[in-house]
């Protein structure tokens, strides 16, 4: 597949980010959740199998299995483009092709489907050859088992020789997924964004779908200062926006600024830059049906060039 457009075009381009299902959400919650970003118009949903493995008691599987327990009472499985991902669950880790083909499987029946729409290769497996892992992803969608390939957590080098490897084949990426906000620029925008346009250039469109796009929360402009993240759950998380240097606040600032004028939460602006920026659909959580319209209107607001410049502006050195 050359062409991102049947998969993606009509979806809403916001992606709901299944991490918090089954941890900091409880399956009521969670399918709350999912109720009210489907009941928004939303369609994109992605997980991972090693969801939630951090959380004190959890071993993975946790987010998949609510999601499958949702698709099961809704019905709303054909209402959902769905990513899940292998390669990082801690009972089973890497790409070798055995266990990537039994972590699918397992997938699924958490899942409770039996296709998988986009399935990332997590975190690539030096262990293995690429010519292994492209052999193994066109045998998953030749199986029906899995449509489509995304890559998440490459090297730009390593992707690069997959993209080369993969091509015309059913393993093909149509997706790649990087770490990107406002917080988080110079990774993507030096090393990522060339090789989707290396990718374009040569016929073959990849969509991006950012992960942390809210910078663990503090784009949400709950914290805005290091005060008041201290202490808190989010202090880890957040430590390494606060190391390096540059002022995440002062970012946070004009986010607020830009916010305020047009009336709408700042974690909408923040999903508004990225998409400003090129990103297909960036991904984010809701832990409670509040959060869920923000996201929401972060697929729909389009943000004037100065609101963008001013917030290119204030993150330059992230």
């Amino acid at each position: 597949m050359t062409d991102t457009t049947s998969l993606f075009s009509d979806a809403l381009p916001v992606v709901l980010g299944g991490n918090t299902f089954g941890w900091t959400s409880d399956a009521e919650e969670s399918q709350a959740v999912l109720d009210a970003f489907v009941s928004g118009g939303g369609s994109l949903i992605d997980t991972a199998d090693m969801y939630s493995q951090w959380g004190e008691g959890l071993s993975g599987g946790e987010s998949e299995r609510v999601l499958g327990q949702w698709f099961a009472a809704s019905g709303k499985r054909s209402d959902v483009v769905l990513a899940t991902k292998v390669g990082a669950i801690q009972s089973a880790p890497g790409l070798e092709r055995g266990v990537v083909d039994r972590n699918l499987d397992d997938s699924l029946k958490r899942l409770q489907t039996d296709v998988v729409d986009l399935y990332y290769y997590h975190y690539d497996d030096e262990s293995v050859s690429v010519e292994d892992q492209v052999a193994t992803a066109a045998a998953l969608v030749e199986s029906g088992r899995v449509k489509h390939i995304g890559l998440s957590n490459y090297t730009p080098d390593r992707m690069r020789e997959f993209f080369r490897i993969a091509a015309g084949s059913p393993a093909a990426p149509v997706a790649i997924q990087p770490q990107y906000s406002l917080l988080a620029r110079s990774g993507y925008e030096k090393d990522y964004a060339p090789v989707v346009a290396e990718q374009a250039a040569a016929g073959h469109d990849v969509a991006v779908f950012s992960y942390f796009s809210l910078a663990s929360g503090l784009l949400t402009g709950k914290y805005r200062s290091a005060g008041d993240i201290a202490g808190t759950s989010r202090e880890g998380m957040v430590s390494g926006y606060l190391a390096g240097g540059a002022d995440p606040f002062a970012v946070v600032s004009t986010l607020l600024s830009v916010a305020e004028g047009r009336g709408q939460e700042p974690a909408t602006i923040a999903l508004a830059w990225l998409r400003a920026k090129g990103v297909t659909a960036p991904i984010a959580s809701a832990r409670t049906v509040e959060q869920v319209g923000p996201l929401l209107a972060g697929a729909s607001l389009v943000l004037d060039d100065d609101e963008v410049e001013a917030l290119d502006a204030v993150s330059a050195n992230f």
